[in-house]
């Protein structure tokens, strides 16, 4: 028998890519058109920034994970499940695209994924990019009116929050609905500073600071995933108070210009820094147990 040189056995042993080459041509003719479009319409909001940051970051995860992925699934049989989960996933899509129901249009793509990865590489293959796909749940714009109704309630909470810790600090202050007034300046407390869709901009980066730090306590993610609700709320309130505090001071121009955006720059940083001020009480609190 004749005996594979080094170069040869690498080379059949390798993954071949022709088969990913087409599904990956049959996503970007599906997909990049809806990308398109989002970009020229809802992903140019403030409300929906982050939709375009939560897609790279997927696909910088589905790279990451892409040698571990076929590692594990190596020599594993396909399964079958994929074909009628990818025909969900397609009619999801066409029901999505022709009707403009962009839940249906973009969330088509997870299932589509998850059905290529199944029919491709197996289970094996969908558990280790897991994250990944679940992540990309925060780039799929959400219906306007659950959106609508639960933003209202939020952006009053923030305006009272505001508002009651302003004039404590001894800021004349006065709030009608979500209208702050704070001197000769009112201001409206918008979507982008109180919404639903802040809320899950920064649950996006509180799992994604989860799947990071790489912990192994179940209860520690938990709990830390649990107060990311609460720690978002509480950015949402510094986010509000920056911005009226500077136009107090400064004016309205500088209220709604530069320090506008610097004040969603706020926003995260303080968000960020109190999940990192949670872990690490959290931390602390779990190896105190240990030693007790």
């Amino acid at each position: 028998m004749e005996q594979l040189a080094p170069a040869q056995a690498g080379a059949q042993g390798a993954e071949p890519l022709a088969p990913w080459l087409i599904v990956l041509a049959g996503l970007c003719f599906l997909y990049v058109p809806s990308f398109i479009d989002l970009f020229r319409t809802i992903w140019s909001t403030s409300e929906q920034a982050h939709g375009p940051i939560v897609l790279g970051l997927s696909l910088w995860l589905l790279y990451r994970q892409w040698p571990v992925m076929l590692a594990r699934s190596a020599g594993r049989a396909s399964s079958a499940t994929g074909w009628p989960v990818l025909i969900v996933g397609l009619l999801l899509f066409m029901l999505g695209r022709s009707q403009d129901i962009l839940i249906f249009e973009i969330g088509s793509l997870v299932w589509v994924l998850i059905a290529v990865l199944l029919i491709q590489r197996g289970v094996r293959a969908v558990k280790a990019q897991w994250f990944a796909l679940f992540f990309m749940i925060f780039m799929i714009p959400l219906p306007g009116a659950v959106v609508d109704a639960i933003t209202m309630p939020m952006k009053i909470a923030v305006s009272v929050v505001a508002e009651n810790v302003l004039y404590w600090l001894g800021y004349p202050i006065a709030r009608s609905g979500v209208i702050l007034q704070i001197g000769q300046y009112k201001l409206l407390v918008a979507d982008a500073c109180a919404g639903l869709q802040t809320l899950f901009t920064l649950e996006a980066l509180g799992v994604l600071y989860l799947k990071l730090t790489h912990s192994e306590s179940v209860l520690r993610n938990t709990i830390l995933a649990i107060l990311i609700v609460p720690i978002s709320f509480v950015a949402n309130v510094i986010r509000v108070m920056v911005l009226t505090v500077v136009t107090y001071y400064y004016g309205d121009a500088a209220g709604q210009g530069f320090m506008h955006g610097f004040a969603g720059m706020v926003l995260f940083a303080s968000a960020l820094l109190l999940i990192i001020g949670m872990d690490t009480i959290l931390r602390a609190a779990q190896l105190g147990r240990r030693r007790v």
